[in-house]
Protein backbone atom coordinates (compact mmCIF):
# COMPACT_ATOMS: atom_id res chain seq x y z
CA UNK A 1 0.00 0.00 0.00
CA UNK A 2 1.43 3.55 -1.12
CA UNK A 3 0.62 6.54 0.88
CA UNK A 4 3.54 8.55 0.53
CA UNK A 5 1.50 10.40 -2.53
CA UNK A 6 -1.72 12.04 -1.45
CA UNK A 7 -3.39 11.51 -4.72
CA UNK A 8 -2.78 7.24 -4.96
CA UNK A 9 -5.65 5.30 -3.87
CA UNK A 10 -4.46 3.18 -0.83
CA UNK A 11 -4.81 -1.05 -2.30
CA UNK A 12 -5.52 -3.55 0.26
CA UNK A 13 -3.97 -6.69 -0.32
CA UNK A 14 -5.50 -8.45 2.48
CA UNK A 15 -9.47 -9.47 3.45
CA UNK A 16 -11.81 -7.92 5.08
CA UNK A 17 -11.71 -8.52 8.95
CA UNK A 18 -7.92 -9.41 9.19
CA UNK A 19 -6.23 -8.22 12.05
CA UNK A 20 -2.62 -7.29 11.72
CA UNK A 21 0.07 -6.31 14.19
CA UNK A 22 3.54 -5.91 13.09
CA UNK A 23 6.96 -5.06 14.49
CA UNK A 24 7.22 -3.86 18.37
CA UNK A 25 3.47 -4.22 19.13
CA UNK A 26 3.56 -8.25 17.89
CA UNK A 27 6.77 -8.96 19.37
CA UNK A 28 5.29 -7.33 22.47
CA UNK A 29 1.79 -9.33 22.66
CA UNK A 30 3.26 -12.38 21.82
CA UNK A 31 6.03 -12.22 24.74
CA UNK A 32 2.89 -10.89 27.05
CA UNK A 33 0.71 -14.04 26.22
CA UNK A 34 3.50 -16.30 26.27
CA UNK A 35 4.60 -15.23 29.80
CA UNK A 36 0.91 -15.42 31.18
CA UNK A 37 1.32 -19.24 30.65
CA UNK A 38 4.57 -19.09 32.79
CA UNK A 39 3.32 -17.28 35.20
CA UNK A 40 -0.23 -19.44 35.63
CA UNK A 41 1.24 -22.85 35.94
CA UNK A 42 4.30 -21.45 37.91
CA UNK A 43 2.57 -21.89 41.23
CA UNK A 44 2.29 -25.13 41.06
CA UNK A 45 6.16 -25.78 40.68
CA UNK A 46 7.96 -28.16 43.04
CA UNK A 47 7.24 -30.03 46.37
CA UNK A 48 5.79 -27.14 47.54
CA UNK A 49 3.67 -26.31 44.56
CA UNK A 50 -0.30 -25.63 44.38
CA UNK A 51 -2.95 -27.17 42.69
CA UNK A 52 -5.47 -25.95 40.15
CA UNK A 53 -9.00 -26.83 40.17
CA UNK A 54 -9.87 -26.89 36.08
CA UNK A 55 -13.57 -26.81 35.52
CA UNK A 56 -14.97 -27.70 31.95
CA UNK A 57 -18.06 -26.87 30.07
CA UNK A 58 -19.73 -30.05 31.22
CA UNK A 59 -18.59 -29.45 34.69
CA UNK A 60 -16.16 -31.87 34.91
CA UNK A 61 -13.62 -31.08 37.86
CA UNK A 62 -9.67 -32.01 37.28
CA UNK A 63 -7.59 -30.82 40.41
CA UNK A 64 -3.77 -31.38 39.47
CA UNK A 65 -0.39 -29.42 40.18
CA UNK A 66 0.70 -31.42 36.42
CA UNK A 67 2.00 -28.70 34.00
CA UNK A 68 1.06 -30.43 31.00
CA UNK A 69 -2.50 -31.56 32.27
CA UNK A 70 -3.36 -28.06 33.34
CA UNK A 71 -2.17 -26.47 29.93
CA UNK A 72 -4.41 -28.85 27.60
CA UNK A 73 -7.57 -28.13 29.73
CA UNK A 74 -6.87 -24.33 29.53
CA UNK A 75 -8.12 -24.68 25.81
CA UNK A 76 -5.84 -21.93 25.16
CA UNK A 77 -6.40 -19.74 22.18
CA UNK A 78 -3.56 -17.57 21.81
CA UNK A 79 -1.06 -18.96 18.50
CA UNK A 80 2.22 -17.84 20.41
CA UNK A 81 0.43 -19.49 24.08
CA UNK A 82 -0.26 -22.52 22.27
CA UNK A 83 3.65 -22.88 21.41
CA UNK A 84 4.38 -23.26 24.65
CA UNK A 85 1.20 -25.48 25.35
CA UNK A 86 3.33 -27.84 22.32
CA UNK A 87 6.47 -27.21 24.96
CA UNK A 88 4.86 -29.07 27.55
CA UNK A 89 3.16 -31.93 25.19
CA UNK A 90 7.14 -32.85 24.27
CA UNK A 91 8.72 -32.30 27.36
CA UNK A 92 5.61 -35.01 28.49
CA UNK A 93 6.54 -37.48 25.31
CA UNK A 94 10.17 -37.41 25.87
CA UNK A 95 10.83 -37.32 29.37
CA UNK A 96 7.11 -37.76 31.19
CA UNK A 97 8.31 -35.42 34.10
CA UNK A 98 9.67 -31.73 34.30
CA UNK A 99 6.82 -29.80 31.45
CA UNK A 100 6.10 -27.20 34.26
CA UNK A 101 9.75 -26.13 34.33
CA UNK A 102 10.55 -26.10 30.60
CA UNK A 103 7.20 -23.67 30.53
CA UNK A 104 8.32 -21.13 33.65
CA UNK A 105 11.86 -21.39 31.84
CA UNK A 106 10.51 -20.30 28.54
CA UNK A 107 8.30 -17.76 29.57
CA UNK A 108 11.09 -16.32 31.71
CA UNK A 109 13.10 -16.16 28.65
CA UNK A 110 11.08 -14.02 27.01
CA UNK A 111 10.88 -11.84 30.02
CA UNK A 112 14.28 -10.87 29.69
CA UNK A 113 14.18 -11.11 26.26
CA UNK A 114 12.12 -7.76 26.51
CA UNK A 115 13.57 -6.27 28.19
CA UNK A 116 16.67 -6.29 25.79
CA UNK A 117 14.29 -5.41 23.16
CA UNK A 118 13.56 -2.43 25.18
CA UNK A 119 17.13 -1.66 25.20
CA UNK A 120 16.75 -1.65 21.33
CA UNK A 121 19.47 -5.03 20.67
CA UNK A 122 18.08 -6.17 17.83
CA UNK A 123 15.68 -9.72 18.43
CA UNK A 124 18.16 -11.60 15.88
CA UNK A 125 21.26 -10.84 18.21
CA UNK A 126 18.98 -12.26 20.89
CA UNK A 127 18.24 -15.37 19.05
CA UNK A 128 22.21 -16.15 18.53
CA UNK A 129 22.98 -15.24 22.17
CA UNK A 130 20.10 -17.97 23.32
CA UNK A 131 21.02 -20.41 20.74
CA UNK A 132 24.67 -20.19 21.71
CA UNK A 133 24.06 -20.46 25.64
CA UNK A 134 21.02 -23.08 25.17
CA UNK A 135 23.76 -25.41 23.27
CA UNK A 136 26.42 -24.28 25.97
CA UNK A 137 23.88 -25.31 28.57
CA UNK A 138 23.40 -28.68 27.49
CA UNK A 139 27.78 -29.19 27.38
CA UNK A 140 27.78 -27.75 30.77
CA UNK A 141 24.82 -30.60 31.84
CA UNK A 142 26.02 -33.52 30.28
CA UNK A 143 29.95 -32.64 31.68
CA UNK A 144 28.33 -32.21 35.17
CA UNK A 145 26.03 -35.70 35.40
CA UNK A 146 26.76 -38.38 37.06
CA UNK A 147 26.92 -42.15 34.86
CA UNK A 148 25.41 -44.68 36.90
CA UNK A 149 24.45 -48.55 37.36
CA UNK A 150 20.98 -48.85 35.46
CA UNK A 151 20.47 -52.33 38.16
CA UNK A 152 20.94 -50.07 41.06
CA UNK A 153 17.24 -50.06 42.23
CA UNK A 154 18.21 -47.97 45.45
CA UNK A 155 19.35 -44.99 42.79
CA UNK A 156 16.05 -45.82 40.56
CA UNK A 157 13.92 -45.25 43.87
CA UNK A 158 15.46 -42.12 44.75
CA UNK A 159 14.81 -40.35 41.02
CA UNK A 160 10.97 -42.16 41.05
CA UNK A 161 10.76 -40.93 44.54
CA UNK A 162 11.84 -37.12 43.36
CA UNK A 163 9.31 -37.23 40.55
CA UNK A 164 6.48 -38.00 42.93
CA UNK A 165 7.21 -35.56 45.65
CA UNK A 166 4.45 -32.86 45.50
CA UNK A 167 2.37 -34.95 43.50
CA UNK A 168 -1.46 -36.00 45.50
CA UNK A 169 0.71 -39.71 45.26
CA UNK A 170 3.14 -38.31 47.72
CA UNK A 171 1.70 -39.72 50.89
CA UNK A 172 2.47 -43.35 49.42
CA UNK A 173 5.22 -42.26 46.95
CA UNK A 174 7.71 -44.83 48.73
CA UNK A 175 5.49 -47.73 47.69
CA UNK A 176 4.19 -46.43 44.44
CA UNK A 177 8.06 -45.76 43.69
CA UNK A 178 8.84 -49.07 44.10
CA UNK A 179 5.83 -50.16 42.19
CA UNK A 180 7.35 -47.97 39.14
CA UNK A 181 10.81 -49.50 39.18
CA UNK A 182 9.53 -53.35 39.24
CA UNK A 183 7.17 -52.51 36.62
CA UNK A 184 10.03 -50.61 34.40
CA UNK A 185 12.59 -52.90 34.70
CA UNK A 186 10.00 -55.92 34.05
CA UNK A 187 9.32 -54.49 30.39
CA UNK A 188 13.14 -53.36 29.61
CA UNK A 189 14.15 -54.76 26.37
CA UNK A 190 17.93 -55.84 25.96
CA UNK A 191 19.29 -55.05 22.53
CA UNK A 192 22.31 -56.24 20.70
CA UNK A 193 24.10 -53.51 20.95
CA UNK A 194 24.83 -53.85 24.74
CA UNK A 195 21.59 -50.94 24.77
CA UNK A 196 18.04 -50.82 26.20
CA UNK A 197 14.69 -49.89 25.00
CA UNK A 198 11.36 -49.73 26.90
CA UNK A 199 8.30 -49.10 25.37
CA UNK A 200 6.10 -47.26 27.90
CA UNK A 201 3.01 -48.66 26.99
CA UNK A 202 4.07 -51.69 28.16
CA UNK A 203 3.42 -50.08 31.58
CA UNK A 204 -0.57 -50.42 31.67
CA UNK A 205 -2.05 -48.28 34.22
CA UNK A 206 -5.72 -49.16 35.40
CA UNK A 207 -7.15 -47.55 37.98
CA UNK A 208 -10.79 -48.13 40.53
CA UNK A 209 -12.41 -45.90 43.47
CA UNK A 210 -12.21 -47.92 46.24
CA UNK A 211 -9.84 -49.01 49.41
CA UNK A 212 -6.80 -46.12 49.45
CA UNK A 213 -3.42 -45.27 47.64
CA UNK A 214 -1.58 -47.81 49.99
CA UNK A 215 -4.33 -50.61 48.09
CA UNK A 216 -1.91 -49.71 44.87
CA UNK A 217 -0.77 -53.14 43.57
CA UNK A 218 1.68 -54.53 40.22
CA UNK A 219 0.26 -56.91 38.43
CA UNK A 220 2.82 -59.28 36.90
CA UNK A 221 0.59 -59.55 33.73
CA UNK A 222 -2.17 -57.79 32.56
CA UNK A 223 -5.67 -56.39 33.87
CA UNK A 224 -8.61 -55.79 31.56
CA UNK A 225 -11.75 -54.26 32.31
CA UNK A 226 -14.10 -57.37 31.08
CA UNK A 227 -15.79 -60.03 32.30
CA UNK A 228 -16.78 -63.97 31.28
CA UNK A 229 -18.98 -64.19 28.56
CA UNK A 230 -20.76 -67.03 30.12
CA UNK A 231 -21.81 -67.42 34.31
CA UNK A 232 -21.40 -71.13 33.97
CA UNK A 233 -17.65 -70.38 32.72
CA UNK A 234 -15.15 -71.25 35.19
CA UNK A 235 -14.17 -67.90 37.48
CA UNK A 236 -10.54 -68.86 38.09
CA UNK A 237 -7.89 -71.02 35.89
CA UNK A 238 -4.98 -72.19 37.55
CA UNK A 239 -1.64 -72.29 35.39
CA UNK A 240 -4.40 -71.60 32.19
CA UNK A 241 -3.37 -72.44 28.64
CA UNK A 242 -4.02 -68.81 27.17
CA UNK A 243 -5.39 -68.67 23.44
CA UNK A 244 -5.32 -65.39 21.72
CA UNK A 245 -8.09 -64.99 18.75
CA UNK A 246 -7.89 -62.31 16.15
CA UNK A 247 -10.94 -63.85 14.70
CA UNK A 248 -14.67 -64.34 15.87
CA UNK A 249 -16.06 -67.53 16.95
CA UNK A 250 -18.80 -67.74 15.06
CA UNK A 251 -20.02 -67.78 11.42
CA UNK A 252 -18.47 -65.24 9.40
CA UNK A 253 -20.97 -63.05 7.38
CA UNK A 254 -20.57 -63.65 3.56
CA UNK A 255 -18.48 -60.29 1.92
CA UNK A 256 -21.08 -59.86 -0.79
CA UNK A 257 -25.00 -59.51 -0.20
CA UNK A 258 -26.44 -63.21 -0.18
CA UNK A 259 -29.97 -64.16 -0.52
CA UNK A 260 -30.47 -67.79 0.83
CA UNK A 261 -34.26 -68.96 -0.14
CA UNK A 262 -35.86 -71.99 1.54
CA UNK A 263 -39.44 -72.84 0.48
CA UNK A 264 -39.23 -76.61 2.34
CA UNK A 265 -39.43 -76.72 6.56
CA UNK A 266 -36.68 -79.78 6.74
CA UNK A 267 -34.28 -77.47 4.87
CA UNK A 268 -34.58 -74.65 7.27
CA UNK A 269 -33.60 -77.20 9.95
CA UNK A 270 -31.05 -78.61 7.84
CA UNK A 271 -29.48 -74.82 7.53
CA UNK A 272 -30.11 -74.26 11.20
CA UNK A 273 -28.02 -77.80 12.22
CA UNK A 274 -25.35 -77.14 9.51
CA UNK A 275 -25.05 -73.76 11.45
CA UNK A 276 -24.57 -75.50 14.82
CA UNK A 277 -22.40 -78.18 13.53
CA UNK A 278 -20.22 -75.14 11.74
CA UNK A 279 -19.66 -73.85 15.57
CA UNK A 280 -19.10 -76.71 17.39
CA UNK A 281 -16.33 -77.58 14.66
CA UNK A 282 -14.76 -74.35 15.74
CA UNK A 283 -15.49 -74.67 19.39
CA UNK A 284 -14.02 -78.57 19.15
CA UNK A 285 -10.38 -76.59 17.63
CA UNK A 286 -10.00 -74.56 20.52
CA UNK A 287 -10.83 -77.60 23.06
CA UNK A 288 -8.26 -79.74 21.16
CA UNK A 289 -5.52 -77.19 21.25
CA UNK A 290 -5.12 -78.05 24.77
CA UNK A 291 -6.49 -73.95 25.13
CA UNK A 292 -8.50 -73.38 29.00
CA UNK A 293 -8.54 -69.73 28.51
CA UNK A 294 -9.30 -67.74 25.40
CA UNK A 295 -9.38 -64.18 24.62
CA UNK A 296 -10.94 -62.88 22.00
CA UNK A 297 -10.66 -59.61 19.81
CA UNK A 298 -13.79 -60.14 18.09
CA UNK A 299 -17.46 -61.91 19.35
CA UNK A 300 -18.21 -65.18 20.45
CA UNK A 301 -21.67 -66.79 19.69
CA UNK A 302 -23.87 -67.72 22.37
CA UNK A 303 -23.80 -71.12 20.93
CA UNK A 304 -20.06 -71.15 21.09
CA UNK A 305 -20.17 -69.47 24.80
CA UNK A 306 -22.49 -72.64 26.12
CA UNK A 307 -20.03 -75.25 24.49
CA UNK A 308 -17.07 -73.50 25.96
CA UNK A 309 -18.50 -73.50 29.42
CA UNK A 310 -19.27 -76.85 28.66
CA UNK A 311 -15.83 -77.80 28.63
CA UNK A 312 -14.60 -75.86 31.23
CA UNK A 313 -13.04 -72.81 29.13
CA UNK A 314 -13.31 -69.08 30.42
CA UNK A 315 -13.66 -66.68 27.27
CA UNK A 316 -13.32 -63.26 27.36
CA UNK A 317 -14.38 -61.40 24.37
CA UNK A 318 -13.93 -57.82 22.08
CA UNK A 319 -10.88 -57.45 23.90
CA UNK A 320 -8.76 -54.32 22.42
CA UNK A 321 -5.81 -55.23 19.55
CA UNK A 322 -3.54 -53.05 21.89
CA UNK A 323 -4.85 -55.19 25.08
CA UNK A 324 -4.50 -58.59 23.56
CA UNK A 325 -0.95 -57.30 22.07
CA UNK A 326 -0.19 -56.62 25.75
CA UNK A 327 -1.16 -59.96 26.60
CA UNK A 328 0.73 -61.39 24.50
CA UNK A 329 3.86 -59.80 25.40
CA UNK A 330 2.90 -60.84 29.22
CA UNK A 331 2.10 -64.74 28.91
CA UNK A 332 4.30 -65.32 25.46
CA UNK A 333 0.63 -66.59 23.46
CA UNK A 334 0.76 -66.14 19.92
CA UNK A 335 -2.32 -64.05 18.54
CA UNK A 336 -3.85 -66.19 15.51
CA UNK A 337 -6.00 -64.88 12.53
CA UNK A 338 -7.71 -68.28 11.86
CA UNK A 339 -8.55 -70.88 14.20
CA UNK A 340 -7.28 -73.84 12.20
CA UNK A 341 -3.80 -72.69 12.92
CA UNK A 342 -4.87 -73.10 17.30
CA UNK A 343 -2.32 -75.72 18.66
CA UNK A 344 -0.46 -76.28 21.79
CA UNK A 345 2.60 -74.76 20.92
CA UNK A 346 1.26 -71.16 20.51
CA UNK A 347 -0.37 -70.87 23.68
CA UNK A 348 0.86 -69.09 26.36
CA UNK A 349 0.94 -69.38 30.20
CA UNK A 350 0.70 -67.38 33.75
CA UNK A 351 0.19 -68.49 36.96
CA UNK A 352 -3.44 -67.67 37.51
CA UNK A 353 -6.25 -66.44 35.56
CA UNK A 354 -9.05 -64.78 37.35
CA UNK A 355 -12.43 -62.37 37.01
CA UNK A 356 -12.70 -60.46 40.64
CA UNK A 357 -14.53 -58.05 42.08
CA UNK A 358 -13.30 -54.65 42.09
CA UNK A 359 -15.18 -51.74 43.35
CA UNK A 360 -18.68 -52.54 41.57
CA UNK A 361 -17.36 -54.15 38.72
CA UNK A 362 -15.71 -57.49 37.86
CA UNK A 363 -12.39 -57.42 35.96
CA UNK A 364 -10.16 -60.14 34.64
CA UNK A 365 -6.96 -60.38 36.21
CA UNK A 366 -4.02 -62.49 33.67
CA UNK A 367 -1.81 -63.03 37.03
CA UNK A 368 1.96 -64.07 37.57
CA UNK A 369 3.18 -64.14 34.19
CA UNK A 370 7.02 -65.01 34.02
CA UNK A 371 9.30 -62.75 32.22
CA UNK A 372 6.07 -60.79 31.34
CA UNK A 373 7.47 -58.14 29.11
CA UNK A 374 3.88 -56.31 30.02
CA UNK A 375 2.65 -55.24 33.51
CA UNK A 376 -0.25 -53.36 35.33
CA UNK A 377 -0.19 -50.89 37.72
CA UNK A 378 -3.92 -51.16 39.25
CA UNK A 379 -4.84 -48.28 40.92
CA UNK A 380 -6.72 -47.47 44.13
CA UNK A 381 -8.06 -44.50 45.79
CA UNK A 382 -10.79 -42.76 47.46
CA UNK A 383 -12.52 -40.79 44.59
CA UNK A 384 -11.97 -40.07 41.18
CA UNK A 385 -10.10 -37.25 41.78
CA UNK A 386 -7.88 -38.44 44.00
CA UNK A 387 -7.27 -41.49 41.65
CA UNK A 388 -6.42 -39.43 38.65
CA UNK A 389 -4.03 -37.19 40.31
CA UNK A 390 -1.85 -40.59 41.27
CA UNK A 391 -2.10 -42.05 37.93
CA UNK A 392 -0.59 -38.85 36.73
CA UNK A 393 2.17 -38.83 39.37
CA UNK A 394 2.76 -42.98 38.22
CA UNK A 395 2.88 -41.70 35.02
CA UNK A 396 5.54 -38.98 35.50
CA UNK A 397 7.82 -41.74 37.46
CA UNK A 398 7.31 -44.16 35.18
CA UNK A 399 8.73 -41.72 32.31
CA UNK A 400 11.61 -40.56 34.72
CA UNK A 401 12.79 -43.98 35.42
CA UNK A 402 12.49 -45.06 32.10
CA UNK A 403 14.56 -42.43 31.16
CA UNK A 404 16.92 -42.58 33.33
CA UNK A 405 17.71 -46.36 32.63
CA UNK A 406 17.98 -45.53 28.80
CA UNK A 407 20.47 -42.65 29.56
CA UNK A 408 22.50 -43.53 32.35
CA UNK A 409 22.99 -39.95 33.15
CA UNK A 410 21.40 -38.14 36.26
CA UNK A 411 21.91 -34.66 37.46
CA UNK A 412 21.39 -33.00 40.87
CA UNK A 413 17.84 -32.19 41.32
CA UNK A 414 16.66 -29.08 43.95
CA UNK A 415 17.79 -26.50 41.58
CA UNK A 416 21.05 -27.47 42.02
CA UNK A 417 21.33 -27.81 38.01
CA UNK A 418 19.64 -24.79 37.32
CA UNK A 419 21.68 -22.33 39.63
CA UNK A 420 25.65 -24.14 38.87
CA UNK A 421 24.48 -23.43 34.85
CA UNK A 422 23.39 -20.15 35.72
CA UNK A 423 26.74 -18.94 36.98
CA UNK A 424 28.80 -21.24 34.65
CA UNK A 425 26.78 -19.52 31.64
CA UNK A 426 27.44 -15.88 33.30
CA UNK A 427 31.38 -17.22 33.18
CA UNK A 428 31.01 -18.11 29.04
CA UNK A 429 29.06 -14.50 28.31
CA UNK A 430 32.52 -12.87 29.37
CA UNK A 431 34.23 -14.91 26.75
CA UNK A 432 32.13 -13.32 24.39
CA UNK A 433 32.50 -9.59 22.28
CA UNK A 434 29.55 -9.37 20.85
CA UNK A 435 25.80 -7.61 21.99
CA UNK A 436 24.78 -11.61 22.19
CA UNK A 437 27.21 -11.40 25.73
CA UNK A 438 24.00 -9.28 26.85
CA UNK A 439 21.77 -12.39 25.52
CA UNK A 440 23.58 -15.06 27.08
CA UNK A 441 23.08 -13.09 30.34
CA UNK A 442 20.10 -12.76 29.89
CA UNK A 443 19.45 -16.75 29.32
CA UNK A 444 22.13 -17.39 32.43
CA UNK A 445 19.47 -14.89 34.95
CA UNK A 446 16.45 -16.50 33.25
CA UNK A 447 17.58 -19.73 34.79
CA UNK A 448 17.45 -18.34 38.26
CA UNK A 449 13.58 -18.12 38.02
CA UNK A 450 13.19 -22.38 39.28
CA UNK A 451 15.14 -21.62 42.00
CA UNK A 452 13.40 -18.46 43.14
CA UNK A 453 9.88 -20.29 41.94
CA UNK A 454 10.60 -23.18 44.12
CA UNK A 455 11.76 -21.10 47.57
CA UNK A 456 8.47 -18.61 46.76
CA UNK A 457 5.79 -21.98 46.93
CA UNK A 458 7.26 -23.06 49.94
CA UNK A 459 7.10 -19.71 51.64
CA UNK A 460 11.10 -18.68 52.12
CA UNK A 461 12.33 -15.72 50.80
CA UNK A 462 13.35 -15.51 47.49
CA UNK A 463 16.83 -13.46 47.67
CA UNK A 464 18.18 -14.65 50.82
CA UNK A 465 17.83 -18.38 49.26
CA UNK A 466 19.55 -17.77 45.80
CA UNK A 467 22.01 -15.79 47.74
CA UNK A 468 23.21 -18.96 49.68
CA UNK A 469 22.78 -20.74 46.73
CA UNK A 470 25.03 -18.72 44.96
CA UNK A 471 27.70 -18.48 47.81
CA UNK A 472 27.32 -22.60 48.16
CA UNK A 473 27.86 -23.16 44.25
CA UNK A 474 30.99 -20.36 44.66
CA UNK A 475 32.39 -22.47 47.62
CA UNK A 476 32.88 -25.75 45.18
CA UNK A 477 29.93 -27.45 46.33
CA UNK A 478 28.10 -28.09 42.51
CA UNK A 479 25.46 -30.19 43.95
CA UNK A 480 24.09 -27.80 46.14
CA UNK A 481 20.19 -27.14 45.96
CA UNK A 482 17.25 -25.83 48.20
CA UNK A 483 15.58 -27.75 50.92
CA UNK A 484 12.05 -26.50 50.60
CA UNK A 485 11.09 -28.34 53.68
CA UNK A 486 13.08 -26.70 56.18
CA UNK A 487 14.37 -23.67 53.90
CA UNK A 488 18.30 -24.86 54.02
CA UNK A 489 21.13 -25.43 51.46
CA UNK A 490 21.69 -28.95 51.04
CA UNK A 491 23.93 -31.86 49.10
CA UNK A 492 20.83 -32.76 46.24
CA UNK A 493 22.56 -36.24 46.46
CA UNK A 494 23.53 -36.85 49.26
CA UNK A 495 19.85 -36.05 49.99
CA UNK A 496 18.69 -38.34 47.20
CA UNK A 497 17.22 -35.44 44.94
CA UNK A 498 17.82 -36.83 41.56
CA UNK A 499 16.54 -36.73 38.00
CA UNK A 500 17.49 -37.92 34.73
CA UNK A 501 19.79 -36.02 32.57
CA UNK A 502 17.33 -36.18 30.04
CA UNK A 503 14.90 -34.28 31.91
CA UNK A 504 16.72 -31.27 31.84
CA UNK A 505 18.46 -30.83 28.89
CA UNK A 506 15.17 -31.45 27.00
CA UNK A 507 13.51 -28.37 29.17
CA UNK A 508 16.38 -26.51 28.20
CA UNK A 509 16.05 -27.42 24.80
CA UNK A 510 12.76 -26.79 24.46
CA UNK A 511 12.29 -23.55 26.55
CA UNK A 512 15.04 -22.34 24.23
CA UNK A 513 13.74 -23.09 20.95
CA UNK A 514 10.15 -21.63 21.27
CA UNK A 515 11.68 -18.63 22.86
CA UNK A 516 13.70 -18.33 19.53
CA UNK A 517 10.77 -19.28 17.72
CA UNK A 518 8.21 -16.30 19.39
CA UNK A 519 11.34 -13.42 19.10
CA UNK A 520 11.52 -14.24 15.36
CA UNK A 521 7.97 -13.93 14.82
CA UNK A 522 7.02 -9.75 13.84
CA UNK A 523 3.84 -9.48 11.95
CA UNK A 524 0.66 -11.45 13.36
CA UNK A 525 -1.87 -11.90 10.36
CA UNK A 526 -4.98 -12.79 11.99
CA UNK A 527 -7.78 -13.52 9.29
CA UNK A 528 -11.90 -13.72 9.87
CA UNK A 529 -14.03 -12.56 12.20
CA UNK A 530 -13.78 -15.49 14.76
CA UNK A 531 -10.09 -14.85 15.59
CA UNK A 532 -9.77 -12.36 18.18
CA UNK A 533 -7.44 -9.49 17.85
CA UNK A 534 -3.68 -10.70 19.89
CA UNK A 535 -3.92 -8.60 22.67
CA UNK A 536 -2.57 -11.22 24.99
CA UNK A 537 -4.68 -10.27 27.70
CA UNK A 538 -6.05 -13.42 29.84
CA UNK A 539 -9.31 -14.06 28.69
CA UNK A 540 -8.42 -14.11 24.83
CA UNK A 541 -5.81 -17.00 26.42
CA UNK A 542 -8.81 -18.91 26.66
CA UNK A 543 -7.86 -18.94 30.72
Amino acid sequence: MNTNNPNVQPIYILPENTNRETGRNAQKNNILAAKLVGETIRTTLGPKGMDKMLVDTLGDVIVTNDGVTILKEMQIEHPAAKMLVEVAKTQEEEVGDGTTTAVVLAGELLKKAEDLLENNIHPTVIVKGYRLAAKKAVEFLESSSKKIDVSDKELLFKVANTAMTGKGAETSKEKLSNIVIKAVLDVVVKEENGGVSIDLSDVKIEKRTGKSVDDTELIEGIVLDKERVHPEMPKKVRNPKILLLDTPLEIRDTETDAKININDPARLQEFLDMEENMIRKIVDKVVSSGANTVFCQKGIDDLAQYLLAKNGVLAVRRISKTDLEKISKATGAKILTSIDDAESSILGSSGLVAEERVGDENMIFIRECKNAKSVTILVRGSTEHVIDEVKRALEDAVGVVSATISDGRVVAGAAASEIGLSLQLAEYANTLSGREQLAVNAFSESLEIIPKTLAENAGLDQINVLAELVASHKNNKPNSGVDVFSGKIINAYDKGIIEPLKNKTQAISSAAEVAVMILRIDDVIASGPEMPPPQGMPNEMGM
